[in-house]
């Protein structure tokens, strides 16, 4: 792992998976997880060059003080700048994909195309995600984690043995950085700006997933001219952890797609 310092001085921490001639990708994740999210799908995709990160406050990157969506946009370019290359695929989730709508927006040079999974061009109501940064801050993730369980994880899912290991993923956030994240979403509405962009873009929307249902992801598919959405059976809201080689398997057909472009 390694690191970058952003603008206003905050050190993420970075990984770099791959050889140096494969495709070339940025993963942003989700709010409440770390780069780790991406592991599985990485595993399944071992010939493109890969980048990730954690978002500020997250995982091994530093920053706890309050922050904007202008800001999380900021620290992806950040990142970018600090390792030089063609254009990326930039693929995201949640939250993390708000930043990707917002940099492939504001630096379309850096961006070749987008997949956007279980993530809108606005999620929620700003009272909504105000009122859960206040249950965070006044009792923790562990009660969050558990209250939404239900709407984040399939049915499969919620069965899998594997469940508690991701629950403990999520509780583990510092409350702070998810309070942030929740002020970050509060003030974001990407409708217009999203409409605007021209670039190839795949929207993969979990099935079961609460959060982010299929029809909010259908919407910014149809923002983008040229968009395909595919839904992802049986698969809630974390799609990397839940079908990481039915993931890495669409994303493997949209770069080959890509590359017949070129």
């Amino acid at each position: 792992m390694n690191r970058v310092t952003t603008r206003d001085g905050t050190v993420l921490r970075i990984g770099r998976d791959g050889p140096g001639t494969g495709a070339r990708l940025l993963f942003v994740n989700a709010l409440a997880t770390d780069l780790h999210l991406w592991d599985d799908v990485l595993t399944a995709m071992p010939l493109i060059r890969a980048l990730r990160y954690d978002l500020r406050g997250h995982g091994g990157s530093g920053g706890g003080t309050p922050y904007g969506m202008g800001t999380l946009v900021s620290d992806a370019e950040t990142v970018l700048e600090a390792d030089p290359g063609p254009p990326v695929v930039l693929v995201s989730l949640g939250l993390g994909g708000m930043v990707a709508q917002g940099l492939a927006v504001k630096r379309p040079d850096l961006i070749r195309a987008l997949v956007l999974i279980g993530t809108a061009a606005r999620i929620g109501t700003a009272d909504r995600w105000r009122s859960r940064a206040d249950q965070v801050r006044a009792g923790g993730m562990a009660p969050l984690v558990a209250q939404m369980t239900p709407r984040w994880f399939s049915r499969d899912a919620r069965a899998h043995p594997d469940l508690p290991r991701w629950q403990a993923a999520l509780a583990a956030t510092a409350p702070d950085a998810y309070a942030h994240g929740c002020d970050a979403m509060a003030g974001s509405d990407f409708y217009t700006p999203t409409s605007g962009l021209r670039l190839p873009c795949l929207a993969l929307a979990g099935a079961e997933d609460g959060v982010t249902p299929p029809d909010l992801l259908r919407e910014v598919a149809d923002l983008i001219p040229g968009s395909s959405l595919r839904l992802l059976p049986r698969t809630g809201h974390f799609a990397p952890w839940e079908a990481p080689e039915i993931l890495a398997r669409h994303l493997t057909d949209f770069l080959t797609t890509l590359e017949t472009r070129t």
